[in-house]
């Protein structure tokens, strides 16, 4: 059993919390937060020891806490990881993992150099529908494109409509739409194609200045992707794959519960079997636990390796995106002083 840290109290923390526990891989034995009242009313839903922390210095010195789950509001990622790291934790890090390219790569090496594992929490790619959809899917020369679309409403948008500034909305906190909820397509589209020549966006921005949302073109050789994301509106458009001889359908690009692929020439529609379990974290949070149990598999080494690229990748094209949009982070500034003061050196 892997003794789990939490550093976030929202909902998709006790959804993870609640998959890891179903996974018989973990067991939360902390809990982080600024009030030790909040702290503790996360964790009275669960069985066991668990201890509460206000004090980060103190929660990262926790000799038993072996990883850590970070879902706080995205620009306090990059130095609640680094931290964790440094103390020699593993670190789940919810997706958007990080802000800039800058801040991925400083993780990735820092957990390298200090033999632990960076997992950036998207649920998507290890759904065991993911990697049947990546089987059935033809060579390169045989794909025509895709269209694949999320778009959900954020209630906290009427915030942003009565003149406010919620953090997911929030360019102070790294917010938008292609951060929250454009990661899922991103990740999908990467993860079966690899990654694109270019990249285009068509944003529409909100009065707080990031990205309500959008249409993204991903470029490649011989076919092009569009994904259409958003959070202040909802769609409820399957997702396609085209191909030479049909068409894939997919019920959804963050989570799949139905994939059927249509034929073109006889018209048969082939189902391809595959299951949505009733917490959509439960197949992450297994696959990272046995990643972490064993360090030293060479085969699991390379498909960990696999994650990071493809997580370095997935924030390399959001911060194209949103240089396209004119999106800017406060985080954006702090890795330009930085870079100032380092070629100043």
């Amino acid at each position: 059993m892997l003794n789990l840290g939490v550093i976030g109290t929202n909902w998709i923390s006790h959804q993870f919390v609640a998959a890891a526990i179903a996974s018989k891989e973990y067991r939360l034995t902390g809990v982080y937060s600024r009030k030790e009242a909040t702290a503790q009313k996360f964790g009275e839903k669960y069985e066991g020891d668990i201890r509460y922390y206000t004090d980060m210095t103190q929660f990262l010195a926790d000799p038993a806490i072996q990883v850590l789950y970070i879902a706080s509001p995205n620009s306090l990622h990059y130095a609640q990881a680094k931290a964790a790291i440094l103390a020699g934790k593993h670190v789940i890090v919810e997706k958007p993992a990080f802000s800039t390219p800058t801040e991925m790569a400083d993780i990735i090496e820092c957990a390298n150099q200090k033999g632990v594992f960076y997992f950036e929490a998207a649920r998507n790619l290890h759904e065991k529908a993911f990697q049947k959809i990546a089987d059935f899917l033809p060579l390169p020369d045989q794909i025509l494109g895709a269209n694949f679309t999320y778009m959900k409403y954020s209630s906290r948008y009427d915030a942003v409509l009565a003149g406010g500034e919620p953090n997911i909305f929030s360019p102070h906190f790294s917010g938008g739409s292609v951060q929250d909820l454009g990661v899922y397509p991103l990740y999908a589209a990467l993860g079966w194609f690899g990654m694109p020549q270019s990249v285009h966006y068509f944003a529409r921005k909100i009065a707080t200045g990031v990205d309500g949302m959008g249409t993204i073109i991903l470029r490649y050789d011989s076919f092009d992707v569009t994904i259409q994301q958003g959070k202040i509106a909802d769609s409820f458009l399957p997702s396609e794959i085209y191909l030479t001889d049909g068409t894939l359908l997919l019920s959804g690009i963050n989570a799949f519960d139905s994939v059927v692929f249509y034929q073109r020439k006889t018209g048969e529609k082939q189902v391809i079997p595959v299951t949505a379990l009733s917490n959509p974290m439960i197949e992450e949070a297994s696959a990272f636990a046995n990643i972490m149990k064993n360090p030293t598999n060479p085969q699991l080494g390379l498909q960990y390796e696999e994650w990071v690229e493809l997580s370095r990748n997935i924030n390399q094209v959001i911060y194209k995106l949103r240089q396209q949009a004119g999106v800017v982070f406060d985080a954006d500034l702090k890795t330009s002083e930085n870079e100032v003061d380092h070629d100043s050196n």
